[in-house]
């Protein structure tokens, strides 16, 4: 069964709205965009807030809850948008296998563990490579490109 840490209330309706609400006026909190992506059964644009991560000259989505309705979302679509502010960048998504995982995943939790790290099962930055291999599968990750014309 795909793992998913369901958000809390406070997270949901306190968190969540208040990085989006900054990300439209185009404050990026810690690398925050407004992800807009096609829903898969209902067509219609849905955005939610993500952390957006830069390594190696590459750019990555993580879901660091698992398998959300974005994952399931980007992954029948292949592509979004990305938005800061009034800036709106098209993008075409890759999903990773679990084998290329551990290098974004670190990554990841360097940046942003003080908000994520619970939902790594005590795994950190430091870890082990077993450690980080091992829950590579319940996370998620995209490379995202740009991509001109995408929704």
């Amino acid at each position: 069964m795909a793992k998913y840490d369901r958000p809390g209330w406070l997270t949901r309706n306190l968190f969540n709205r208040a990085v989006a609400v900054a990300t439209r006026a185009g404050v990026s909190i810690w690398g925050s965009r407004e992800l807009r992506v096609r829903g898969r059964r209902s067509g219609q644009m849905r955005s939610t807030p993500v952390n957006l991560l830069s390594l190696d000259g590459q750019r990555y989505l993580v879901a660091p809850r698992g398998e959300t309705e974005w994952v399931r979302n980007l992954r029948a679509a292949g592509e979004g948008e990305l938005r800061v502010g009034r800036s709106v960048e098209p993008f075409r998504a890759t999903e990773l296998g679990d084998e290329d995982k551990p290098p974004v995943l670190r990554a990841y939790l360097r940046r942003w563990s003080f908000e994520v790290g619970a939902f790594f099962d005590g795994v950190t930055a430091e870890a082990p490579d077993a450690d980080v291999a091992r829950i590579a599968a319940d996370h998620p990750v995209f490379r995202i490109s740009s991509a001109p014309g995408a929704p």
